[in-house]
């Protein structure tokens, strides 16, 4: 679109070469080459293509006839770990906020997960045939075929909901799996605390100050899960920050990651199919001592500039000259509040805010028509992101789905190749060996 005619004078005005742009494409071809240069000899490390996506779902119950798999790109059959984070599964209001830690909208979305990820399983070659784990065992006995995808773990906090999966083949090696949520925002610790007594004063007085009474505000917060595979730690952090398009709200947001990332702590935790072995390392308790980090949600970051400049943009599809004012890149770029985390290039349009069953932004509407709660009247902006960091981690693909439209969010997806370490994780290389071929990976040279 760059050699599209500006639409009007004030356009041609705001249309023009930003210093913060040439930055972030150096900044991101800093990093095209991360994780070769740390990897170790082929015998003692091995490859895995890592999901990774999140979606705000904006308290919608899903549809049972919900087809995930476009989203999850079911179809490529080329990932080894799915890790999905979606953030308002139920609507948020104090009922919602103090009931149950387990909801059934949090099991059916995790059923649909399994659904998309299982279904074409007919005719495929199985990547587990060296799995001599009990599961296999017990589908054949019973004539069924083994799912090819097996969840890990999957974590809710109010509505913020975290699902990870791994290849049946693959799941033996995925260990020490545990999970911590953290609220943060208005509430503070709320979020891990929805379970004890409050006095119903107490309650409705949060509830006021937070406007969670009206279903309007969102319980801020995140759910962290972790786990080892092989002798590498990786853990996923889902995020919803502070919401709002004001002076100070991105602040808000800052303060709201910096909580997180400093207050989440994991507890030495063991499955029941394996148990630490007693050489093994202590396992990282806090969330940038793990190996390879990836943090994702509705971050909620706007456009630091005018509404009526910034429609202008889009209008245009001038996104390049919008993100030079994205708020989250600025404070990439910064290195604030996200110093050492990196983000792939962001080409795709903005994932929020749409009319619900379409594909027009609120604004566009409301703003035609002269009417409309001005609130809404917001400029779209790309508040569903994936940042990563630590060594060891390299971007295959960062993109937006488009083809959802129950929600006002647009869910995001993104693709690592992530090398694990074999030496020093309690499974010997000879032992792990056959997982290698199995699965078509090669070590990482």
């Amino acid at each position: 679109m760059g050699d599209e005619k500006h639409p009007s004078s004030k356009l041609s005005e705001i249309l023009r070469p930003g210093k913060l742009l040439h930055r972030r494409r150096r900044l991101v071809s800093e990093f095209a080459d991360v994780g070769r240069e740390d990897a170790l000899h082929e015998s003692d490390t091995v490859k895995y293509r890592v999901f990774a996506g999140t979606w705000n779902v904006a308290g919608v119950a899903p549809p049972d006839d919900l087809d995930l798999g476009d989203w999850l790109d079911a179809k490529a059959d080329s990932y080894d770990i799915y890790v999905l984070a979606l953030q308002e599964i139920v609507p948020l209001n104090a009922r919602n906020v103090l009931g149950p830690t387990r909801s059934s909208a949090a099991m059916k979305w995790n059923s649909l997960i399994g659904d998309a990820l299982n279904r074409f399983t007919t005719g495929r070659r199985r990547r587990d045939d060296d799995d001599d784990g009990d599961d296999d065992e017990g589908a054949q006995r019973h004539g069924q075929q083994q799912q090819p995808f097996r969840c890990v773990v999957s974590e809710q906090m109010v509505g913020i909901f975290v699902s990870v999966w791994a290849r049946s083949g693959l799941r033996r090696h995925v260990r020490h799996v545990a999970a911590s949520c953290v609220g943060a925002g208005v509430l503070g610790r709320l979020g891990n605390k929805v379970r004890r007594a409050y006095l119903s004063q107490q309650w409705r007085a949060a509830a006021r100050a937070a406007r969670l009474d009206s279903g309007m505000a969102a319980l801020q917060g995140a759910v962290s899960v972790r786990f080892l595979l092989h002798g590498t730690s990786f853990c996923f952090v889902c995020c919803h920050l502070a919401s709002g398009g004001k002076d100070g709200d991105a602040q808000l947001r800052n303060a709201d990651a910096a909580d997180i990332l400093s207050r989440t702590t994991f507890r030495r935790r063991t499955t029941a199919a394996a148990s630490p072995a007693p050489e093994e390392l202590p396992l990282p308790r806090k969330i940038l001592d793990h190996d390879r980090v990836v943090l994702l949600g509705d971050l909620n970051y706007r456009i630091a500039m005018d509404d009526a400049e910034a429609r202008l943009l889009v209008r245009a599809g001038k996104w390049s000259m919008l993100l030079e004012n994205d708020e989250l890149l600025l404070e990439l770029a910064e290195g604030g509040s996200f110093d050492g985390w990196r983000e792939g290039l962001v080409t795709f349009s903005p994932t929020y805010k749409y009319h619900l069953n379409s594909d027009m932004f609120y604004w566009s509407i409301d703003a035609a028509a002269g009417g409309g709660d001005k609130q809404q009247q917001r400029a779209p902006a790309w508040c569903d992101r994936i940042l990563w960091r630590g060594k060891g981690m390299r971007q295959a693909s960062y993109e937006r789905c488009g083809g959802y439209r129950i929600s006002d969010h647009r869910p995001v997806r993104a693709v690592f190749d992530a090398v694990c370490e074999l030496a020093g994780g309690g499974v010997g290389v000879e032992h792990s060996a056959a997982g290698i071929a199995s699965f078509g990976h090669v070590p990482l040279l």
